[in-house]
């Protein structure tokens, strides 16, 4: 599988972006904070395994640039990582998933930083699909 981020992997659509945030499950692993809603997929659909949106709060960080290095180091290592648990693990098991990344930190952390974060996050993800959606036999 490619390691790409394309756009239909973007969460763009505003009703399932105001879904997403008043009913999906929500954990903190510093330094994010990820909301997020599995789907089961309908047999007649063919929608991408996952979409996320990711997002730096402007109260902290009020310089663009900074903000915009934060994403871009949020998006580099999210889509690194990605196919390799995660997006297998949906697509066996026929579910999609909304994702948000929230940036909860203080100040810019090294990338290394949050390159393992985001392979914590992945796993956790991974757990709460597998523990919550998939044993109620939805």
């Amino acid at each position: 599988m490619r390691n790409t981020f394309t756009k239909e992997e973007r969460l763009c659509a505003k009703r399932r972006i105001d879904t997403l945030f008043k009913s999906g499950s929500s954990f903190v692993l510093y330094p994010f904070r990820i909301v997020f809603v599995f789907e089961k997929n309908k047999e007649t659909e063919n929608p991408p395994p996952c979409q996320s949106i990711i997002s730096v709060s402007k109260r902290r960080f009020k310089r663009a640039v900074d903000r915009n290095a934060i994403k871009r180091m949020m998006r580099e290592s999210y889509r690194l990582q990605k196919s390799d648990n995660l997006i297998p693990f949906l697509l066996k098991h026929n579910v999609t998933l909304y994702l948000a990344i929230q940036y909860v930190g203080k100040q810019i952390l090294a990338y290394d930083v949050f390159h393992t974060a985001m392979n914590k996050m992945l796993k956790k993800l991974q757990d709460e699909c597998a523990a919550a959606y998939l044993e109620k036999g939805n």
